[in-house]
């Protein structure tokens, strides 16, 4: 089994380290899960949380209904603060376009749908779980 110190000095480092120390994902399983379910890809491949990743690859995988992409321009020593893992990797102007655009059709479709005056009372709240077959 190959050290994880062995990796560093070669410049390498696993994908789900690498998507967790870069605050892509809020735990390393839910990365390796990620990476392991097919929505990681790297240079274009799917892989497997053991892949190495090295300064220079590109990183695309789904998050929130949105396709992220970037480039990896450092490998980090350990999860920091975000301003220091924003260092370590570049979004493509694709990307960002995408990201964009989701934002506003989010935004749209939250300002087109109606909203209550004020919360149900404990009647209502009643009869909406009827209707919605919870109850």
């Amino acid at each position: 089994m190959q050290d994880e110190s062995d990796d560093r000095r070669d410049g390498s480092m696993r994908i789900d380290r690498w998507l967790f120390a870069v605050r892509f994902f809020k735990s390393r399983s839910l990365a390796a899960e990620a990476v392991s379910g097919g929505k990681v890809h790297v240079n274009g491949e799917r892989v497997k949380p053991s892949r190495a990743v090295r300064a220079g690859d590109r990183v695309s995988f789904v998050r929130g209904g949105v396709t992220f992409a970037c480039t990896v321009l450092a490998l980090p020593e350990r999860r920091g603060p975000a301003r220091e893992a924003m260092r370590c990797y570049e979004e493509t102007p694709e990307s960002r376009a995408r990201r964009a655009e989701h934002q506003e059709r989010m935004r749209l479709a939250a300002a087109s749908a109606p909203h209550p005056a004020a919360r149900p009372d404990k009647h209502e709240r009643r009869m909406l779980r009827r209707l919605r077959g919870r109850d």
